[in-house]
Order: C-alpha cells, then structure tokens, then sequence
C-alpha cells in the first residue's frame, strides 16, 4: 500500500468512504454490518489505515456501523475521520450536541481527523458566523485532544473556498476536494488545489471516480486509454491521475462491495503516475465527453448587460453544464437556491441576451430546460 507523511502520521494513500457502504436488501439506511465487518478487516490486514464517515451518510447509520467493525481492532491500527453537518444549517446552533454524540456513535474517545462538511454557497454565512461559534468549539476539542487533526470539505465554488480560507485558513491543515480527471478543469479544481498549495494545506480526495461514472467509459475511450496501459484497468485511470498530483495525500473512495475494494487495493499497492503523453490523451477524452452535452459559454458576459432581469447567465450555464453532464447531482441545486430570484425560473424569454451572444448560444432555451431538470 502507498503511504503519504502527514504531520508526523502515516497515511495509506487510500482510504475508505463509508457513504455507499453494502446494504440490506438495498436499503439505503441499513447498511450490512457482516459485510462492512468484513471489508474493514480486510482493508486493515492490507494496509488501509483510513476510514471516514459523516453524520448524514447512510441515515445516520455510517457513523454507527463503522464504529461497530472498528472497535475489533487496536485503535492505534486506524485514523478515523468524520465531519461537523453543516451541510444543514439547522445543526448550526448544536455543534457541541452533535460532536457528543458521534463521538458515542463511532465509540471512541477521540477522532483523528475532524472536518467542516461541505463548505458551499448555502452555507458560509452560517460557518462564519461567530454566533455558532463552530470554530471556537472544535478548536477547543483539538486542544483537549478529541480532534487531532482539523480541515473541512468543501464543494462550493472558488469565491467560497477563497473567503473560508482567508477567515479560516490558519487553523485548516487538510482540504477535501472533489478531484477527478475530469473536474481537473471542469470544476476548477486545479486552481483551488493550487490555492490550497498557496496556504500550505494538504489535498485530500473524494469523488476520484465521480460516482462510478469513471468506473467505465465508452469503449472507444477505452480502447484508446489501452493503447497505452494494456493491463490497468479504466477505474485505475482514475486513481493513476491522482497519484500524479503532489499536493495529494488521501484518496477516498467509497467501496459498496469487496470486489471493488480488492482491485482498488490492488492499484494501491504501486504507484504508477501518468506520464505527459498519457495525461495528454486522457484530457483529450475528456473534452469529447463534455462536448457533446455542455453549453459552449466562454463566459464573455456580453449576455449580462442585455438581460433585464439582471441575471448572471454565465453562471447559470456554467451550474447547467455541471447539471447536465452529472445527469443530476446535489452541486447545481444546491447552489441556485442561494440565488433566490435569480435563477434559470426567473428568465422572462425575451432572448435580448443571445443577440450579443458570440458562441450563438440558445440561451432562453438552455434555461428553461435547467428550469425544468431542477424539478
């Protein structure tokens, strides 16, 4: 297994995610405790010493059944890692509430990493505020010893990343980033890997497979990405991308079978980085993909000074385009119900903004059809 140093700490390069845990039956908020048992034992005895869970994931039950497979072992064998909902903004005002009784859930004493779940445009406000007193809380947890290791995840755009790290930046030590080959450029996440490099905070990964979309392509993608590695698999890809990326310390992927937490261990087990030539092809794949479902916007905003409405047009296309090419998601919706009435709903068809457009965009249409996908 590859280890990265952090801190003094030995991390396995991969971790496990418990939110697609096995399930009953495929019951959502029953996860199989025999199977989880059994996967955690395993991912142990090979070398995974990473294990990460949140409050919300599987109704509330994650925390509970990671906690269960990993009282079994010493607990200098793990670092577990879980996070503060704020994803909810109603669990503001109960941070010390809450803390309690995750601590209870994954019965220990302590959390070796501990973050601020899904810093996003709903929700900075809120985790800024100094009334909650989020920060001050979990800053005195870390100083009795029931955090070791403080940062947050963080799914909101660029302007949100820059203004939690200029308030909270000095006390962050990691970031958990959505990071794939993909998101590379479509989310940003290169330039916020690089900001985060700027405030010397380590990288840490979710989403490495987008879901499992990454998991399998079209085969003649694949056929393309085995001309260059004929024996690594189309989600090593994924995994190979990211180990390509220095400032990267955790990969977690959240394994539903022990089928996939076998192989992921398996490309774990050696480090093999991409090369310019193969990086080269795979972003060529990448921009085949996307162009055949996203809006050609260049973000020129010629479009805004027509709108009467006073819309942010290339934005919405950019959320559209997101939306679009994640058939779905929580990202683009999560995001337009902080712009109140200013989303895709609110263009009155008037079409004044595509007879500026340079890219011939049909943009009353792309808005009235992200009107109708957030339904």
């Amino acid at each position: 297994m590859i280890t990265h140093d952090f801190k003094g700490v030995k991390l396995s390069g991969l971790g496990l995610g418990a939110m697609r845990l096995p399930t009953v039956e495929g019951k959502e908020n029953q996860p199989d405790q025999d199977k989880v048992n059994e996967m955690v034992a395993y991912a142990i005895e090979q070398g995974i010493n990473y294990f990460d869970t949140a409050w919300g994931y599987h109704g509330g039950q994650s925390e509970i059944v990671l906690g269960n497979a990993l009282k079994k072992f010493d607990r200098s064998q793990y670092y577990l890692a879980d996070k503060f909902p704020g994803y909810d903004l109603d669990n503001m005002p109960h941070v010390e509430e809450i803390f309690t009784k995750q601590l209870q859930k994954c019965q220990t004493e302590y959390f070796d990493f501990y973050l601020f779940h899904n810093v996003c445009e709903k929700n900075i406000d809120a985790y800024l505020d100094p009334q909650y007193q989020i920060l001050d809380y979990l800053l005195k947890q870390k100083e009795q010893g029931r955090i070791c290791h403080l940062g947050f995840s963080c799914h909101g755009e660029m302007p949100v990343l820059k203004r939690f790290l200029k308030e909270y930046g000095e006390y962050m030590e990691f970031c958990q980033l959505q990071i794939n080959y993909v998101d590379w450029k479509f989310q940003h996440a290169k330039e916020k890997v690089e900001l985060l490099d700027e405030y010397g905070i380590d990288v840490w990964v979710m989403e490495p497979l987008r879901g499992g979309k990454l998991a399998q392509l079209k085969p003649e993608y694949e056929s393309r990405l085995h001309a260059l590695r004929p024996t690594e698999s189309i989600p090593a890809w994924a995994f190979r991308f990211l180990q390509s990326i220095p400032q990267v310390k955790m990969v977690l992927s959240g394994m539903s079978n022990m089928q996939q937490l076998q192989e992921n261990i398996e490309t774990w087990s050696t480090k093999k980085t991409l090369n310019d030539t193969e990086k080269e092809v795979l972003f060529s794949i990448v921009e085949e993909m996307i162009k055949k479902i996203v809006v050609p916007c260049t973000s020129c905003r010629y479009c805004t000074s027509r709108c009467p409405q006073g819309l942010d047009i290339p934005k919405l296309l950019s959320l559209y385009n997101e939306h679009a090419f994640s058939q779905g998601g929580f990202i683009a919706p999560m995001v337009v119900s902080t712009l109140k009435d200013k989303g895709p709903g609110v263009c009155v068809q008037c079409h004044s903004c595509e007879k500026v457009c340079p890219q011939q965009i049909h943009i009353s249409e792309v808005l009235k059809d992200f009107t109708v996908r957030l339904r």
